[in-house]
């Protein structure tokens, strides 16, 4: 039985991306070199902080006919963003970063670009009703 969603905390792709957060930027952006601190590591600090965010942005605004879905895109470009992030970062830095960490956070990444797809649909359908 799934519990009753009362807060965008209580969103299962929140916590993922809260979560994953908090993991890009230990484990991966702390470890980049100093020459990418301005550029990718920033990048990926924006766009790992952003989707989190985004969401949690977008269900404040669930009551607007297009308030949730634009969040919802929103975080879903970002995610998108991480994995290219992330796969430069596995690409160019693996001397650097594990690249194991990378490929889980790439999939990860890839599965909630999908769970964010699938609730704009399921919120667009449950809007229409």
């Amino acid at each position: 039985m799934k519990t009753p969603i009362r807060s965008f905390r209580d969103l299962e792709v929140y916590q993922n991306t809260y979560a994953a957060s908090i993991e890009v930027i230990n484990k991966i952006v702390s470890n980049l070199p100093k020459y990418e601190q301005n550029d990718l590591a920033d990048q990926m600090r924006r766009s790992a902080k952003a989707i989190p965010r985004l969401i949690a942005e977008g269900y404040s605004k669930k009551h607007q006919k297009k308030g949730f879905q634009k969040y919802l895109d929103d975080a879903m470009a970002e995610s998108n963003e991480m994995i290219v992030s992330l796969s430069h970062t596995h690409d160019l830095y693996s001397n650097y970063v594990d690249p194991k960490i990378c490929e889980k956070l790439i999939d990860f990444y890839d599965k909630s670009s999908r769970q964010l797809y699938k609730l704009s649909i399921s919120w667009k359908d449950f809007k229409e009703r």
